[in-house]
């Protein structure tokens, strides 16, 4: 940051030097004011320079910062576009998935039990009944289970043969959910992405702030300098007008002098020639008096 300005180094021009000072002062006074004059303008124009620098810089920032929120919005909306599109295809997943429990309703493949549980324990039975003494009532009622249980899985077999659509619909309920899956990772990964864009755009932010409050702070050092010059040109301007006053009174002077000087010469030269008509004799510095007036 610029120093501030080294008030001695000013030069002071009181009203009342003015009519003091004489012509001498007021020239080297002159001089003094013109030359802090031309230095402070010289930093003032150094500092100007440089709080043009700095906000420069500061557009920059800014249009960096824009940048960012462009790219920034422009992924939002891609965002909203894939979470649309997930939303949708989840939605239809849903209904397909709500399909399928509805098909597993109407074949009932979801209340007893699978064929492989029911082929365990018909194969446990059976060797129950091959392994162990039974009672002829404790076979039969075996057997009959048996039965039982063979019935079940064969109308569970047809069930599970009825269902091919079943599962077509199920992997299609899953290649949708699938889908809505990678959208929704999309929506994940491009977040994230607009998310960076989004910090990157508030440092830019934050920084052109701050070059922006050095840019400020010169340019208020630009204004010191500049009406500190102003001040010192205008106390140079009255120097200037005070010596022009100051010549012209000497001119003025000088005019009376040369004016007095030649009343007085001119009324000699006619004494000399009022004495040479009556018949003085005239020397030769008379005459030149004489020839000088024109009276001769």
């Amino acid at each position: 940051m610029a120093e501030s300005i080294d008030e001695s180094d000013n030069v002071e021009l009181a009203d009342n030097d003015l009519e003091t000072d004489n012509k001498g002062k007021l020239i080297k006074k002159a001089g003094q004011l013109r030359d802090r004059r031309n230095e402070l303008n010289q930093m003032a124009s150094e500092r100007a320079s440089k709080r043009d620098e700095l906000n420069a810089k500061t557009r920059e920032k800014v249009d960096e910062a824009q940048e960012h929120r462009e790219k920034r919005d422009e992924l939002n909306e891609k965002v909203q576009e894939h979470k649309e599109k997930r939303n949708e295809l989840n939605a239809k997943a849903n209904e397909l998935f709500d399909k399928v429990d509805e098909m597993k309703e109407d074949l009932e493949l979801n209340e007893g039990k699978s064929v492989d549980q029911l082929e365990e324990e018909i194969e446990d039975l059976e060797f129950k009944q091959q392994t162990e003494v039974l009672s002829t009532e404790e076979e039969r009622e075996l057997i009959e289970k048996i039965e039982q249980k063979r019935e079940k899985l064969s109308e569970r077999k047809e069930k599970l043969d009825q269902s091919g659509d079943l599962e077509e619909l199920k992997e299609k309920a899953q290649d949708v959910r699938a889908q809505a899956s990678e959208h929704h990772q999309k929506v994940t990964e491009l977040a994230d992405e607009a998310q960076e864009h989004h910090n990157q755009m508030i440092e830019a932010y934050r920084e052109a702030d701050e070059i922006r409050d050095e840019a400020d702070e010169w340019h208020e050092k630009f204004v010191d300098a500049q009406e500190a010059a102003d001040r010192h040109h205008e106390d140079f301007v009255r120097v200037q007008k005070r010596l022009r006053e100051l010549d012209k009174e000497e001119d003025e002077e000088r005019q009376e002098e040369r004016e007095a000087e030649k009343e007085a010469a001119r009324e000699e030269a006619e004494e000399i020639y009022e004495a040479f008509q009556n018949g003085e004799t005239l020397d030769t510095e008379d005459l030149m008096k004489l020839q000088k007036t024109g009276l001769l």
